[in-house]
């Protein structure tokens, strides 16, 4: 008899845990059903990852699980939405996510949400003022907890007025001429790392391909160069320092260009990987040698740069960091807190493409 009770007990909880009348299963349900406080429960299925383990006791919290997997249980994130006024999303903008920095940059970003319990959505802008403008409007229409922009340029102007007003952000990779929040590499830094290179060289005749006047990042790492060659009694004429595009047309392009006339550079810095490998193609189709009759040298040390047939010279940049430490920033905004600026460290690693001292005659 006693066995009959307990199967038909069993049963019962059988039925009931698949809803039989249709309702989602509630937070409140699985609370009842193990004595237990609905909090506890909300913070064991429904918290930050790294919180959840200090939420409830090892042995409560798989019991919590358990049973939720059982009864089918599903968060209802508009639900959670209304009731802390918080979707856990964060929005993110870059020029162009099919680019390695940029994706790397964002690997980070992904990777600190997720581990905060946030997701993020990214779109592209191409760089462009007017879709930028578009796309944070788009992104707060989507009732963001915060932005991380990747896109920001010098001036600044997509981002005045008041939309931004609305939502925290921070700026990751490049920085405004303002104060606003930014996580960013040293950029200055990484152009003078290289100027210290080429100089312990022997290199007196050199040129920057310096990218796209309107970032940052090429702003900073051309300045940085250019300062340090100053500082050595050998400035830069401006002829030897050409903007493109941040890509390996730009780069072939404005090394052409360079090397082409009669008193062409013994060294180049490329201020990205991409135009150092459009340089690349140009020096080939000149006939110079790498490491030989050029010296190059590139930014951000991406994958390739060790992998290409004479190994390029680069500034290691620390990418999916920036993309972590611009979520950590923008979880401080969200709670209230202030954010300051960072800058990291960037590491030069020199490989055969800057090749070995140079004589006199041509230094």
């Amino acid at each position: 008899m006693g066995r009959r009770r307990g199967a038909r007990s069993e049963r019962r909880w059988q039925v009931s845990s698949v809803a039989g009348d249709g309702r989602p299963v509630t937070l409140q349900e699985i609370a009842q059903r193990l004595g237990l406080h609905v909090s506890t429960v909300s913070r064991v299925l429904n918290g930050p990852a790294r919180e959840q383990g200090r939420a409830a006791s090892g042995e409560t919290a798989r019991r919590i699980k358990e049973l939720a997997d059982e009864l089918g249980y599903r968060p209802n994130p508009h639900a959670t939405s209304l009731r802390t006024r918080r979707g856990n999303l964060i929005g993110v903008l870059f020029p162009r996510l099919a680019e390695i920095v940029v994706a790397t940059i964002y690997e980070g970003v992904e990777e600190e949400a997720t581990e905060h319990g946030f997701s993020t959505f990214v779109t592209n802008t191409h760089d462009d003022p007017a879709v930028q403008r578009d796309r944070i409007a788009m992104m707060l229409g989507r009732r963001v907890d915060g932005l991380i922009i990747g896109d920001a340029h010098l001036d600044g102007s997509a981002l005045a007025g008041p939309p931004l007003e609305q939502v925290p952000f921070v700026l990751v990779n490049r920085r405004t001429g303002t104060d606003l929040p930014a996580v960013t590499c040293d950029d200055h830094l990484g152009g003078r790392l290289v100027a210290e290179h080429f100089l312990a060289l022997g290199h007196r005749r050199v040129a920057v391909i310096a990218g796209e006047p309107f970032a940052s990042t090429g702003a900073d790492r051309t300045a940085g160069f250019t300062d340090r060659y100053r500082e050595a009694g050998l400035p830069l004429p401006a002829h030897r320092v050409r903007h493109c595009r941040f890509d390996t047309t730009g780069g072939h392009r404005a090394a052409t260009e360079l090397l082409s006339r009669p008193d062409r550079p013994t060294a180049v810095f490329a201020v990205n990987d991409l135009a150092a490998i459009g340089a690349v193609g140009a020096a080939r189709d000149l006939g110079l040698r790498l490491g030989e009759d050029l010296a190059l040298a590139g930014y951000n040390d991406t994958p390739l740069a060790a992998e290409l047939p004479v190994p390029l010279t680069s500034v290691r940049s620390p990418m999916a960091d920036l993309g972590r430490i611009a979520v950590r920033r923008l979880l401080r905004l969200i709670a209230g807190d202030g954010a300051t600026s960072e800058r990291l460290r960037p590491e030069l690693v020199t490989r055969a493409s800057t090749g070995s001292p140079v004589g006199p005659a041509l230094g």
